[in-house]
């Protein structure tokens, strides 16, 4: 565990090394002041409007961070050569790749916790009121599907160049985001073998919708709809499982995959 750790504070620095996250940052601030400039706070339309803009823009963010920094992992390491160095010290191809994983994540999710916590700080100044509850599900949940997304990710790393697994691997995520739970419905109206295609394709692929639990921010659903905990550990089992089934994948092709 010790030499996965490693790894992952390697990657940890690195994200904060670059200018990726502070470029996005800094993004997010200025055009989350600018809406909640617009003086009709009074309007709960005009709240609402605020609140999800804002809030998508914290989801592309964390999203653009999470795909942009574990896309790079392994294709850099090979490019620079240093993937040569690092393996032959007493460490398997299953550690680095689990160390990326989880140095991606970690920080992907301290991210989201500065996105949502600038965020949090806005809205309460505003609405004099924190549903505390609510913020930590929300993010709990938005780490859980950044989660799924940086094992695909990965896998994508060791099969595919940068610019194609970056490509590739947000238009599929966004996809998801956006049409994914309408596929069935979809499929209804279609005819065979359309039909049972894209029905087993709604099943197989991770419903990263599941974990997108902004309305209960946006429509101040904490104190009456907020789901039970059970919900949430359920959701993140779900989340759990197709990261281990891509890190899974991911490390099968990583251990057979020439590195020069």
């Amino acid at each position: 565990m010790n030499k996965i750790f490693a790894v992952a504070g390697v990657v940890i620095k690195e994200l904060y090394r670059r200018k990726d996250f502070y470029v996005l940052f800094i993004l997010t601030v200025l055009i989350t002041l600018l809406m909640a400039s617009i003086n009709f706070f009074q309007d709960i339309h005009v709240i609402r409007f605020v609140k999800e803009g804002c809030l998508f823009l914290i989801l592309l963010a964390a999203l653009a961070i999470a795909v942009t920094t574990t896309a790079r992992q392994m294709p850099s390491e090979r490019e620079n050569r240093t993937i040569f160095p690092l393996l032959a010290k007493p460490i398997s191809r299953w550690q680095v790749l689990l160390g990326k994983f989880v140095g991606c994540w970690a920080a992907s999710g301290i991210a989201l916790a500065v996105f949502y916590l600038f965020f949090a700080v806005m809205a309460a100044s505003r609405e004099h009121t924190l549903p505390l509850g609510a913020y930590i599900q929300v993010l709990w949940l938005h780490w859980q599907m950044l989660g799924v997304v940086i094992a695909l990710t990965l896998l994508g790393s060791v099969v595919l160049s940068f610019a194609a697994n970056l490509t590739i691997v947000f238009i599929v995520s966004l996809g998801i985001l956006l049409v994914a739970g309408h596929l069935h419905k979809v499929a209804s109206g279609m005819t065979e073998p359309s039909a049972s295609i894209l029905t087993v394709l709604y099943f197989i692929i991770p419903h990263l919708e599941f974990f997108d639990m902004r309305d209960l921010i946006i429509h101040d659903w904490a104190g009456t709809d907020l789901p039970s905990w059970l919900d949430v550990f359920s959701a993140t089992f779900y989340g759990l499982c197709y990261m281990a089934f891509f890190l899974l994948a991911a490390g099968l092709v990583f251990r057979r995959k020439a590195l020069n």
